[in-house]
């Protein structure tokens, strides 16, 4: 039987082993999925309501033994833990508050006795979800899809096999019926097995381009819903009316977040030439501020990458950006999994820093002649997951908001996910939304309804 080994990416020992599944325990989840469909889609939106609420409170309850447990298993540093666990009671508190409202009939009026929209679950949903949030990555998608009244199956990523097991036993212990989530301990042959089951009626990824394609073309072939939420590598433009002393923080952390394993990071820094020598040395000192180390020391800013391999990968990527020009400001030394938070300037768009995701705290800084060219390059990128401007002229920005195509545009704000707002990308960086009203209707049949007397 195939095994599973989670390593502590900063102490480098190994945690645990596990058994992957049979595909005959594959068929029996299945199958289990789609019998506790039955009865979940028709229980009232109210009582889900209750029982999400207990995630909420279990969440909140648990918050520092869950932080601990990403601590382990991908080195997120133990404060960083705690807010993401907080953030998933939010989520949670979001939809048990606004579900019922989402879902009601939309009353439509047609040429006819009465007509409207109703919005019913799907079936059985499969998630696959990566490593760098291992918690608010499969809430934002679970949340939403149990309360339309869809049962879920988790494929987590393997080096968050715990906090996948935990999620699981998260649900069952607020009292959510056995079969309504399910984490599934499966290699990755077997996630078309799954996509190919009729019982399963859709996907929701998270993670690589790579991956979206794979996972869109087997859905495809099955004619099977997708939703893709795949990398990104945003622009942060800064123009030369920013306000630097008030948001140079905002802007450090936008890249240097996670270690900047986020598919929503700051990966670009696009100056106007009148202010870039001071955005470079206010960005550099706020970078040389972070404290490097420990995850499980609660002073800790910034830790190990989740893994060498990962860490090798950034490593690369600069290797072959230096190659072609740029130069280093601060920092690019690894240690393992620890890699420096790293500054570069004299970035061109045929760097890999600039036109590939670096998943990883390496910031590419670019320097423009003035605002226009600013926003040309900001949308020089086979991606679209979202991007940032930094200027004291908002309603200025506001009319350009149609030059981005991106699925986010942020104002003076590092591009961040939040439950009251669609959350999603476009080109390369995926399609549909997560969140909000538009995420619980994602995994829904938008039925008409007309009927005459």
């Amino acid at each position: 039987m195939s095994t599973i080994t989670t390593k502590n990416p900063y102490t480098k020992e190994d945690i645990k082993t596990y058994n992957l599944i049979s595909d005959k325990e594959l068929k029996q989840k299945l199958d289990l999925a789609e019998e506790q469909f039955q009865n979940w889609k028709s229980l009232q939106i109210k009582d889900r309501s209750k029982l999400l609420s207990n995630v909420a409170e279990l969440l909140v309850q648990r918050k520092e033994s869950y932080a601990k447990l990403m601590t382990q298993e991908m080195g997120k540093p133990i404060t960083q833990g705690i807010a993401e666990i907080e953030k998933c009671a939010w989520v949670c508190d979001f939809y048990a508050k606004n579900a019922d409202d989402f879902l009601a009939d939309q009353l439509i009026d047609a040429d006819t006795y009465e007509s409207f929209i109703s919005y019913d679950p799907l079936g059985v949903i499969l998630a696959i979800m990566p490593w760098n949030y291992p918690f608010w990555q499969v809430m934002r998608f679970a949340v939403p899809t149990l309360m339309a009244g869809n049962t879920a199956l988790l494929k987590h990523a393997s080096s968050t096999t715990q906090c996948a097991i935990e999620i699981e036993k998260l649900f069952e212990d607020a009292g959510f019926p056995k079969g309504c989530f399910q984490t599934l301990l499966v290699s990755h042959s077997q996630i078309e097995t799954i996509l190919n089951n009729d019982i399963v009626k859709a996907v929701s990824l998270t993670g690589s381009e790579g991956a979206g394609r794979k996972i869109a073309e087997i859905a495809g072939k099955n004619l099977k819903k997708a939703v893709l939420e795949l990398g990104g590598n945003n622009a942060c433009i800064v123009l030369k009316d920013a306000d630097l002393d008030k948001y140079i923080d905002t802007m450090s952390w936008a890249r240097m977040q996670n270690a900047g394993q986020s598919c929503i990071a700051a990966k670009r820094f696009i100056v106007v030439e009148d202010i870039y020598d001071e955005f470079l040395s206010k960005f550099k000192s706020k970078v040389e501020s972070y404290i490097i180390g420990n995850p499980t020391n609660s002073k800790t800013e910034i830790a190990t990458m989740a893994s060498v391999d990962l860490a090798k990968e950034v490593e690369e990527q600069v290797k072959k950006s230096l190659d072609r020009g740029a130069k280093v400001v601060y920092g690019n030394k690894r240690d393992h999994a620890l890699y420096e938070p790293t500054i570069l300037e004299n970035v061109t768009t045929e760097m890999p820093v600039f036109k590939e995701e670096v998943f990883g705290p390496v910031a590419a800084i670019i320097k423009v002649k003035n605002e226009d060219e600013a926003y040309e390059m900001a949308s020089n990128s086979r991606f679209g997951l979202g991007s940032m401007v930094f200027t004291e002229h908002t309603e200025k920005a506001k009319k350009r908001i149609g030059e981005i195509e991106d699925g986010a545009f942020f104002i003076n704000e590092l591009v961040k996910s939040d439950p009251r707002l669609p959350f999603g990308g476009t080109k390369a960086s995926g399609y549909g939304r997560e969140l909000s009203k538009e995420g619980i209707l994602e995994f829904v049949n938008v039925k008409t309804v007309y009927i005459n007397k």
